[in-house]
């Protein structure tokens, strides 16, 4: 389920293109950018430092450890994409070329975290820290969580001021960061 506002109140400069044109522009971002960013990049980190665990060039039985939150988020981005792409005929015929949310996507992948890239791309992150037991991709994550702490904010105000009260309705419901396991109160 998603929310679109094709409304908007306050002229604009930036460039608009077609809809097919920023899905295609989207799916470069997608097939090209996350895997350069989240896959090439911790990767060139990671040969800036030691590689702890690591033997003649061969990962060490626990660094293979990491390779599990490495599948696990990379199948949340897919599953966060797909969600994405399943709602692009909301969006407008004519999209500006900005960060300006288009479309509130509440389900899928939405209904666990109102942050599920975010939360995924920090994920990817950390099983990437553990592969290459290197303290320069940990310097990476922990430069990329700063980062993430001071757009979010930002992030949702936006979200608030486009989407209003449909926001502060899921905001209220969704969690920042994940749905965490609720303790059952009668005794189950």
């Amino acid at each position: 389920m998603s929310t679109s506002d094709s409304s908007d109140a306050r002229p604009s400069n930036s460039l608009k293109v077609s809809r097919s044109r920023a899905l295609m522009l989207g799916l470069f971002a997608w097939v090209v950018g996350v895997p350069v960013a989240h896959g090439v990049v911790p990767w060139a980190v990671s040969l800036l430092t030691r590689r702890c665990g690591w033997t003649d060039g061969v990962p060490g039985t626990w660094n293979l450890l990491g390779l599990i939150p490495i599948v696990a988020a990379s199948a949340g981005l897919i599953w966060i994409m797909l969600t994405g792409f399943a709602h692009a005929g909301e969006m407008p015929e004519k999209v500006e070329l900005n960060w300006d949310p288009k479309v509130l996507l509440v389900g899928g992948p939405y209904a666990f975290s109102r942050n599920p890239m975010y939360v995924a791309e920090l994920v990817l992150w950390l099983g990437w820290t553990l592969f290459y037991g290197s303290l320069a991709v940990l310097a990476g994550l922990l430069a990329l969580g700063a980062g993430i702490a001071f757009l979010v904010p930002r992030e949702e105000g936006a979200l608030e001021a486009r989407f209003g009260e449909t926001y502060r309705r899921y905001k209220a419901i969704v969690p920042r960061w994940l749905v965490l396991p609720q303790r059952r109160s009668d005794g189950a």
